[in-house]
């Protein structure tokens, strides 16, 4: 119960539109992560562009919202670990490190996915639907597993 509680503040925080037109914390970081990832993409010579949340890619465009910028991920994993026994210091550094692993290893997903989109369209949507979502479902798990393990140390 106290997980499910975690995540509708979260959702809250991120979906309330009375709070979002404050300050939109998923638009302002969809932008980073656009950001990020097309600066990323620029030595493989394939960004025609970036326009909000879509970057422009040669022959495929990827628009990246919630769920896909990896903002869902890490407030899954962060209340999991808010929700779990461990003292604050410990609470923070597993979400700290969470939120590193995954938004690292998001940028390194939609990456992939520009390349995969690009080179081997007639494979993106399996890519997509079956690989880079079950890579970040499963990170996700062992680093809540590792979280576990480190928590209840001492």
């Amino acid at each position: 119960m106290v997980y499910v509680f975690y995540m509708a503040i979260a959702l809250v925080i991120i979906g309330f539109k009375p709070l979002q037109r404050i300050v939109d914390f998923n638009g302002i970081y969809t932008k980073f992560v656009v950001l990020v990832t097309a600066f990323v993409l620029q030595p493989f010579g394939i960004v025609k562009g970036v326009e909000g949340s879509i970057i422009h890619l040669r022959g495929i465009s990827l628009n990246i919202l919630f769920g896909c910028n990896g903002l869902e991920a890490f407030l899954i994993y962060a209340a999991a670990v808010l929700a779990f026994r461990g003292s604050f210091k410990k609470k923070i550094i597993g979400i700290s490190t969470g939120f590193f692993v995954l938004q690292l290893l998001n940028v390194i997903r939609i990456v992939a996915l520009g390349v995969v989109g690009v080179y081997f369209h007639q494979y993106f949507y399996y890519f997509h639907i079956y690989i880079a979502q079950g890579i970040m479902i499963a990170v996700s798990l062992i680093l809540f597993l590792g979280y576990i393990s480190y928590a209840g140390k001492g």
